[in-house]
């Protein structure tokens, strides 16, 4: 049964692997898979639209207060485990904490060095080695993850956000090794336990699923901004790259910006100014 299992699996990833050049269909067909994991999200006259979604962090505005009140707010709302905590043991009597790094993260604070090691420099000012840069999936235009998905568990739809399908993911983390920027986490074990307060508005996951930012999709649906953003203090702004009147290109223009990793070509959505 392993074997034909394993057998069954790799003619999927190579089937996916050949026809790359009709993700896009795949992809439409997948935005609204039969039995998604996403939010049910119904049209609405007061939804936020864009071309392009992208985002904007004023590195200025940031201190370790708020990068951690964003955090907080995004992986409270979306249900993200924190597999250090100790669970209920009447509920879950004998589940211990998880503490060997494999911890599940949307958006968190990262230094200098890191977000950014093509862009370290000796003389670099003093200040970039103290401010908290927060990081996230960066919804690429080129998403590597998308081509490397073999089940199209994750997909990009039109307006540029990158997805995950949660019932569709099998846990083989290709998609994990196709993306730089280390923005998806995998779920060891089942991640229910692991959070302290459920939030009934948006699902959990399950064991050998990956999950990452999803830039608060079900949320732009109902015409509301992203909880990073109205937890950021004016930090972050997030709009229609596509639109040259939009308050983002606006910032584009007025100041000067860097993205992660940009010589890869993955064409990164999140801008840093700096």
């Amino acid at each position: 049964m392993m074997i034909k299992s394993r057998r069954s699996f790799l003619k999927v990833a190579g089937i996916a692997a050949i026809g790359m050049g009709a993700a896009p269909v795949m992809n439409l067909a997948a935005s609204e898979p039969h039995g998604s994991a996403q939010p049910v999200i119904s049209k609405n006259e007061e939804a936020l639209h864009a071309k392009r979604w992208g985002m904007v962090i004023d590195t200025s505005k940031l201190n370790e207060e708020v990068a951690e009140a964003v955090r907080e707010a995004c992986h409270k709302a979306h249900n993200v485990p924190d597999f250090t905590m100790t669970p209920d043991p009447e509920k879950y009597p004998g589940t211990r904490p998880f503490r060997d790094g494999q911890d599940i993260k949307w958006i968190w604070p990262e230094q200098f060095h890191y977000a950014f090691p093509d862009k370290e420099d000796e003389f670099l000012a003093e200040k970039f080695h103290h401010l908290p840069f927060l990081v996230t999936c960066n919804h690429c235009k080129n998403a590597p993850c998308v081509q490397a998905c073999p089940t199209q568990a994750t997909f990009k739809r039109e307006d540029g956000i990158v997805l995950m399908d949660f019932h569709r993911c099998i846990g083989c983390r290709f998609c994990m090794a196709a993306c730089p920027y280390g923005a998806r986490s995998f779920n060891f074990r089942d991640p229910r336990p692991f959070i302290e307060e459920t939030v009934p508005g948006f699902p959990t996951r399950s064991k050998g699923v990956v999950e990452k930012c999803n830039l608060c999709a079900e949320r732009l649906a109902k015409g509301e901004q992203p909880h990073c953003v109205e937890a950021s203090k004016g930090a972050i702004v997030v709009g229609d790259l596509e639109d040259p009147e939009s308050e983002i290109r606006g910032l584009l223009k007025e100041h000067y910006t860097i993205r992660r990793k940009q010589e890869l070509g993955t064409e990164p959505s999140v801008y840093y100014i700096v």
